[in-house]
This record gives C-alpha cells, structure tokens and sequence, in this order.
C-alpha cells in the first residue's frame, strides 16, 4: 500500500446518451490523443448501427456483447522454489469488464479496410452472436487456464 495510504478510485462520470459507466468506459478506452468526442461519435454511431442490423436497442447490444466476451478464468504466473507455473484465477468483475472492453476494441482495430464504426459495429454484432476475434480470445484464455488447472493449488 503507498505511503499515503489507499488509493481512492475516482468516480466515473456517466455517458450522456445513455446513462450509463460502461458505454462511458468504452469510450474512453476508445479515444485517442484526447479526441472524446470523436470516440463517442464512433461508439454511438456503432452501437445504432448494430442494433438497427440486430434489430434491438443498442444499449442491449452493447451489454449483451460484453457478457460474451467477459472471462471468468485467467492465468497468472507464480513463481514457486524457481519454477514458474500458469496459475488459473477467478477474475475480479472490474478487471473481467476492462478485458472485455480492451479485447472488443483491439478486435475492431486490427481489422482493415472500412471505418472504424462499421469495424465496431461488426465486431458489436459478432459478440452479440457469441462468435468473432473478441469471443475467441476468451475462449483462449479459458482453454489454457483448463489446461493448467493442475497448478491451482498454487493459488495465493
């Protein structure tokens, strides 16, 4: 703990649309250089895309795509008497949130060819559906945390 004792978590304010922390935590991991605006633009506009293709509101796209792509286990390394070992952990609900954001966003990145709201959108809409680079990464972590469950005694 720093000497100044805990380090409070500021209050996240919320998204003006829909009143909502995680559309305003996408956002955010979105922006680039400080360009807010911008980041909200290519969200909101996303988000209507893809729930006018999925033909729901868009506010449930977006909550029901980070349900799918939210990790339950993740492996971490521990080093035991000079070995280092993956150990599968449960994740803590905030840190489950931002990987599913980050890993949303990296997907739609790394995709080419289009703008970046249509990328957004078809990656929103492939969440949604419980397929696309988002959901596979999750089922990476899930597959090699089962295969090191060996080591969860490990576990701190």
């Amino acid at each position: 703990m720093p000497r100044g004792g805990a380090i409070r978590r500021r209050q996240l304010e919320l998204d003006y649309r829909f009143g909502s922390t995680v559309v305003a935590k996408f956002i955010n991991q979105i922006m680039l250089s400080g360009r807010k605006e911008t980041a909200r633009a290519a969200v909101y506009e996303a988000m209507a895309e893809a729930a006018q293709t999925l033909g729901t509101e868009p506010l449930l796209v977006l909550t029901q795509a980070m349900t799918n792509v939210t990790p339950q286990l993740e492996v971490r390394s521990r080093r035991v008497g000079g070995a280092t070992y993956q150990v599968p952990t449960q994740v803590r609900t905030e840190r489950a949130q931002a990987l599913a954001i980050r890993w949303i966003v990296n997907a739609s990145r790394s995709k080419k060819g289009s703008p970046f709201e249509k990328r957004l959108a078809q990656e929103l809409i492939s969440a949604y559906n419980n397929e696309g680079a988002a959901v596979k990464k999750k089922e990476e972590i899930h597959r090699i945390a089962d295969a090191n469950r060996a080591f969860a005694h490990f576990r701190w």
